[in-house]
This record gives structure tokens, sequence and C-alpha cells, in this order.
């Protein structure tokens, strides 16, 4: 039995899609963050249409995402959990290849990363960070756990393979989106280095950023990407330079 969990926020525009291609799997679990918009609506029309197997808990996020997936994995009742968020896309090959995975009883594997291929602005991104995402996302129940309450990781201790066809991903399909994302995940983050001991330093915060885009940009290969390579690489060099000046503020 394959149960999926899905964090939502005021996802209207994404969730429909997303479902869509879920439809194979024997549970999906939604746990929304008090959304104001259609999200909760769409869910619950589609489950009593017997479109897909869905289910919506409401849970106040509190900006801690590995607590909010670590809720959904308690809700979920199948042998294996995927996590899915909002903005990705499950191909028809990459659940194809889940659904053989999980009814194959001879396999000794508890977890799976899975390559995630992003889509900005019409083009598909082979550079930077977010043309090499790797992301466990696929474990067996009981056997891992979500840590870190921003930029957050799956843990599990068993044996893990990753799997060959990539999950899709839109990401920051505007641009202010994009910037209000960079700013509000920065604030988490600053916030959870804080709890972590770190530091911040006027070297970190004048340096850490340059090294951040020339990563990107060049080492990474962003440049392949043209201008969508480019204004990724200065939004993580962003990132970076507003999460250590909000340390440093905190400090």
């Amino acid at each position: 039995m394959l149960s999926v969990v899905i964090l939502t926020k005021n996802e209207e525009k994404n969730i429909r899609k997303l479902l869509g291609s879920l439809s194979p799997a024997d549970e999906i679990i939604v746990v929304d963050d008090n959304s104001t918009d259609k999200t909760t609506y769409i869910v619950d029309q589609l489950s009593h249409t017997g479109c897909v197997k869905a289910k919506v808990f409401t849970r106040s996020l509190h900006e801690d995402f590995a607590a909010q997936r670590n809720y959904g994995l308690e809700k979920a009742h199948g042998d294996w959990v995927l996590f899915i968020d909002a903005d990705e896309e499950v191909s028809k090959p990459l659940m194809n290849e889940i659904i053989q995975l999980v009814n194959n009883s001879l396999l000794k594997t508890e977890g799976y990363y899975v390559l995630r291929q992003d889509y900005l602005w019409g083009r598909t991104l082979i550079g930077t960070e977010a043309g090499r995402t790797k992301l466990l996302r696929l474990i067996k129940k009981g056997k891992g756990k979500w840590v870190r309450r921003v930029h957050e990781y799956l843990i599990a201790p068993g044996n893990t393979t990753t799997l060959k066809n990539r999950l899709i991903h839109y990401p920051h399909q505007t641009l202010s989106e994009f910037l209000a994302s960079i700013n509000y995940y920065s604030t988490i983050h600053a916030q959870e280095n804080q709890s972590e001991h770190k530091k911040s330093t006027l070297f970190k915060i004048m340096f850490y950023p340059l090294l951040k885009f020339i990563n990107n940009y060049i080492i990474l290969g962003g440049y392949q990407d043209d201008g969508q390579g480019f204004v990724v690489s200065l939004m993580m060099s962003l990132h970076s330079f507003l999460s250590w000046s909000k340390l440093w503020l905190m400090q």
C-alpha cells in the first residue's frame, strides 16, 4: 500500500494537477496550513468524485516544515510513504516505477532518493543547484524521520538507492513569488542556524553570497540556462546574504 503526504498552503493553482498525477496511490494525506483559497475544497471535491483517495488534515505550520511532514507521516497508513510538494508533479514513468517497487515484497531497500527536474519560466534547468537536486522522498513506514525546521531533510538509516525517473518541479512561477519565498525561508533558516549555535560574521555576510553565486552560475553550470540560470544563481546568493545578515542582527 502506498501513501502520499503533501503539504499545502493556498495551492489552488497546483493541487488539481498534482493530485491527478497521484491517482494510482492508495491514500493521499494532505496536511494543510490553514489555506484561505480553494485548496481544500478542490481536494475534497476530487476525493468525493472518486478521482483520488485523499483526506485533508488542517494543521498550522508554525514555521516548522519537518514537524508538518512528520505529522503527515503519522497519519499515513501505507507500508510505503511518498512525500511530494504542492508545486511538484509525479510523471507517469516515475509513478509506475514507484508502484512496481512498493509491490515487490522481496526488496530489502527501505528508502529511495528521487532526482528532481526543475522547470522555470519555460525552461528546463540543467545547471545550478536546481539542476542537481536529489531528495530522499520514498520510505518504508517507520523507517525514517524528518529533521530541521526549514531546508528539512529525511533521515532513513536503512538501505537506500535512487529511482531512475525524475520528479517534475515547477517552482516560483513569478519573480515576486521567488523574492517572497527567499525572504520567508531565509528568516527561518537564520533562526534555525541560531538554534544550531552557528555564528554570523561580516566576512560571511560579504563573501558567502559571492561564493554562492560563483558556485551556482559557474561551477554548477548555471550559465547554461541563460537568463533563468543567472536569476536562480542570483537568488541563491540573495538567500545566503539574507540568512547570514538576519542571523547577525539576531546576535
